[in-house]
């Protein structure tokens, strides 16, 4: 007889020690110890933003976007395997215990979000509405709401339509955004219509959730791989994962504007499959691209001009943490072993390769500094670069190659 509450005991017992093993890692790291330089010196600017808000900032929409989106996402983390959509489909009937317990540990887990989003708006309601006293109210509300969105989001997983799903998402999302503006500006009429329209989507997932009656467990399997292969690839950042899953895709127009102008030599192996790997591969590219852009972000909004250059050095310093990985990222392919090119070529194609990525990275900040008027501040940023990808990048990946031995 299946025990579902020894089953989810098992499974969350697994996979806490499966987290643990790697946050030590990330928790000790020197990204970590980036972010909370950088939410620290955030902080500052953010308390003295509220000091003197211009009258054009929306604060009641960022509130309610904020809040709106913390409460309706909702995902579901069933800690389910492959292996049981074989073995465990026999006995769905029996799993009602276990697929509760993971409702209830998916919200406990999506809390500390919640929770944080909560604080981070509450100085700029309070500098916004100082006569308003709801924001107390406006928690337990969107505490509800959120409970019912896991509800929700649980139904809505029963039906394969992707399109339906993502309809019902967007449809969601939108009313509680909407929801949280009305509440803050007090629009009593208004908020009586969207909470009715609420409801009213509340008993559609309902009624469609009961008309599909065998859950979607490629669905359910998946969501928890994808879940899972987004640690694995931060903690491939600290440590070595050799069982993380990279998803693959192609990108045709990027995988030959960087490969086009490669000789076809032996010795250009190693720099095309860089180069492959980097715009091919499901993390590198992305996680590059993002960093560029809350770098650049950070650099044009900050009003201090050597906090500018700081957050420049060490987004390109973040970067370069979080492209290293692609050294090992064919570790586990023998084929490799076969190519007749010596180990030493190998480390100057991929150190090459990651000098080129930080001298892009770095001019796009010199340019954007130079755009915005930093010129003390963009040749600094452009000495500071040349230094670090000149000498810094070759040293440390030569010693960290040597270890690695």
């Amino acid at each position: 007889m299946l025990n579902p509450r020894r089953l989810f005991a098992e499974r969350l017992s697994a996979h806490m020690k499966e987290l643990s093993r790697y946050l030590r890692y990330i928790l000790t790291g020197h990204l970590a110890i980036a972010m909370v330089f950088i939410v620290g010196a955030m902080s500052v600017y953010y308390q003295q933003f509220l000091e003197d808000i211009p009258d054009y900032f929306p604060s009641t929409w960022v509130i309610a976007i904020v809040l709106g989106v913390v409460t309706a996402h909702s995902p579901i983390q069933t800690l389910l395997k492959r292996a049981d959509i074989v073995f465990l489909i026999p006995a769905e009937s029996q799993l009602s215990g276990y697929f509760i317990r993971a409702l209830i540990y998916s919200f406990v887990t999506q809390l500390y979000l919640f929770v944080l989003a909560i604080a981070a708006v509450a100085p700029l309601y309070m500098t916004v509405f100082p006569e308003n006293s709801s924001f107390g109210l406006l928690f337990v509300v969107l505490l509800v709401i959120k409970v019912w969105g896991l509800a929700a989001n649980w139904w809505m997983l029963r039906v394969r339509d992707k399109n339906a799903r993502m309809m019902d998402k967007v449809v969601r999302f939108a009313l509680i955004i909407t929801l949280v503006y009305f509440f803050l500006v007090q629009e009593m009429i208004f908020l009586a219509i969207i909470t009715v329209l609420l409801i009213v989507l509340f008993v559609t997932n309902y009624q469609t959730a009961r008309k599909q009656r065998a859950l979607n467990w490629d669905l359910l399997i998946e969501s928890d791989y994808m879940r899972m292969r987004s640690f694995y690839r931060l903690a491939n950042m600290f440590t070595e994962v050799p069982h993380m899953e990279t998803p693959v895709r192609k990108r045709h127009w990027l995988a030959r504007l960087l490969t086009g102008s490669l000789p076809f030599h032996q010795k250009q192996a190693y720099p095309y499959l860089y180069r492959l790997t980097t715009v091919r591969s499901g993390e590198y590219l992305g996680i590059y691209a993002r960093l560029l852009v809350i770098g650049g972000l950070l650099i044009y909004f900050v009003p201090n001009s050597w906090l500018k250059l700081v957050f420049a050095l060490l987004f390109i310093y973040m970067i370069f943490l979080q492209v290293i990985p692609l050294w090992k990222h064919h570790a586990t392919l023998v084929w490799l072993d076969l190519y007749p090119i010596g180990i030493n070529t190998r480390k100057q194609a991929f150190i090459k390769w990651m000098q080129q990525l930080m001298m892009f990275a770095g001019g796009l900040f010199v340019l954007l500094l130079i755009v915005i008027g930093e010129w003390l501040m963009g040749g600094v940023m452009s000495l500071a670069a040349l230094l670090f990808i000149g000498m810094v990048i070759p040293n440390y990946l030569q010693k960290r190659m040597a270890q690695e031995k």
